[in-house]
């Protein structure tokens, strides 16, 4: 297994509050490092200074000090993606009990994060995988997942999907040609159904049928096969056609989704598992809304949760004592309040008259952090003092817009709420070149969707920070030479 190594540093954190690994010395802040010893140690006197810092500048951010930030950065340099695994393990524990009648699987929609060590540790955990590509099918497997423990739920159907279902890989067919291809490569087998129920949710969209980058249910959304076209005999005849075992429907419909509506689709869609006697399963996908900063709901997995266990419940009672297991689907929730981007405030500049502000550039932006430039999401932000002293915290506030290292106007890190067009302003610690600022809530879809190398900036390190906050590399820096390592030189006179 290519990480079995980790996966013993991984079980060894769980079960002990030391590390064997040397501590880094060095402390680098710039995107081109040597290589990095594997964890660092942060300075136990560093975490226990005392300080009269004003309560008006927080010394923590979600699970970051200004000590634990210097640790991460001496250990692979600025900027960087942090993560906690004492919340990961929380969060994962959280998803392990939700209210279920009749079985529960639960699968990390990896897309949100995929580092083998993420994967790693759910998998000790009892976690299963949803992923979304061929790729990441073979990248859960390189890194130890079972493939039996991985189900597939695409866009783009791979080709060589029936090697992958030989293996042991479960296929959700997502469309009609998807269904006929599965069926005609693979007849008489078992596949799921991933079904849009008519409606959608998502976290920037208060609609249910409109188009949103975050709603993936209803008219304006082309994942999923439509309901009508169960209920009007094209599926069934399809399955027919082909001796297939239908045994999973699947539904999803969008990332931050609002939790009633949720579970109004998870009771409707019970309807669906009447049309073939065969499935055994109903995946509910995820998209459960995470408050990133204070006064944003989360949704209460056993609020939700509940409702669902009794709906399963009654479709047994109606259907002749049938008992589905439950499968769901978290990404955010599990992940994207255990990480961080820790980057560096390189420089500080501003401009006055009306409509003037001072603006923070940071050595990260879009190429790390994508949501705020293509969502208008809004991230909390805490600075701390370069020296990783809490007592230089001090009391000193300013506003600020936060901007990214890219050459585009739209690297915005602080953008209004849901408006990535237009920039806001945040109140922050009085910042200086070199210190450091923390951007929370960045586990998921940011080092997975980020737009790593634009302006030839190379993909961020990632590290794991255990209980004790030891810091250990799960991703090196990327290199220059990575990045055009695949670019060819054409034959000489063509130009």
């Amino acid at each position: 297994m290519r990480f079995s190594p980790l996966a013993t540093l991984l079980l060894s954190t769980f079960t002990t509050s030391t590390t064997s690994f040397v501590p880094t010395t060095f402390r680098h802040r710039t995107s081109t490092i040597t290589p990095s010893p594997l964890s660092a140690t942060v300075d136990k006197e560093a975490t226990t200074t005392t300080s009269q810092t004003s309560d008006a500048n927080p010394t923590t951010s979600t699970f970051l000090t200004p000590a634990t930030t210097l640790a991460c950065v001496e250990a692979v340099g600025s900027p960087l993606y942090a993560y906690s695994l004492p919340l990961l393990r929380e969060n994962a524990e959280k998803c392990l009990q939700f209210p279920n009648a009749y079985g529960l699987t639960v699968r990390y929609a990896m897309k949100a994060c995929p580092n083998a060590a993420l994967l790693s540790i759910f998998h000790n955990m009892g976690i299963h995988v949803d992923a979304s590509s061929g790729y990441e099918v073979k990248r859960a497997m390189a890194a130890g997942i079972p493939a039996e423990n991985i189900s597939l739920s695409t866009q783009e159907l791979p080709s060589d999907f029936a090697e992958l279902v030989a293996l042991g890989v479960k296929i959700n067919a997502c469309s009609v040609s998807q269904l006929e291809r599965f069926g005609a490569a693979i007849p008489g087998g078992k596949v799921g159904i991933r079904i849009n129920p008519g409606v959608g949710s998502g976290g920037f969209s208060k609609s249910t049928t409109s188009f949103s980058k975050t709603n993936v249910g209803g008219p304006s959304s082309s994942f999923g096969i439509w309901h009508e076209l169960v209920s009007d005999g094209t599926v069934p005849d399809i399955v027919k056609k082909y001796s297939l075992v239908v045994e999973r429907i699947h539904t999803h419909i969008g990332s931050g989704s609002d939790p009633e509506i949720w579970q109004q689709v998870a009771k409707s869609s019970l309807s669906f598992c009447k049309v073939f006697d065969t499935v055994t399963a109903l995946n509910l996908g995820g998209g459960y809304k995470v408050g990133r900063n204070p006064g944003e709901p989360s949704t209460d997995l056993q609020e939700v949760g509940e409702p669902v266990a009794q709906a399963f419940r009654e479709f047994k009672e109606e259907n002749g004592g049938r008992e589905l297991k439950l499968e769901i689907e978290p990404g955010t929730f599990l992940v994207a309040m255990a990480g961080a981007l820790v980057s560096t405030v390189q420089d500080k500049v501003l401009t006055t008259g009306e409509g003037g502000h001072t603006f923070l550039k940071l050595d990260a932006g879009m190429t790390d952090v994508l949501r705020p430039s293509l969502y208008g999401a809004v991230h909390p932000m805490t600075v701390f003092p370069g020296s990783g002293l809490e007592s230089d915290v001090g009391a000193e506030r300013e506003s600020v817009v936060v901007v990214g290292h890219c050459c585009e106007s739209g690297d915005l890190m602080t953008p209004k709420p849901g408006e990535p067009e237009d920039l806001d302003e945040r109140e922050l610690r009085a910042a200086s070149i070199g210190d450091f600022l923390v951007m929370d809530g960045s586990g998921a879809y940011c080092a997975g969707m980020s737009t790593k190398n634009y302006n030839s900036f190379p993909e961020a390190p990632e590290v794991l920070v255990d209980g004790d906050g030891n810091v250990h590399v799960i991703r090196v820096r990327q290199s220059l030479e990575q990045i055009y390592e695949n670019e060819r030189d054409v034959q000489e006179g063509l130009f």
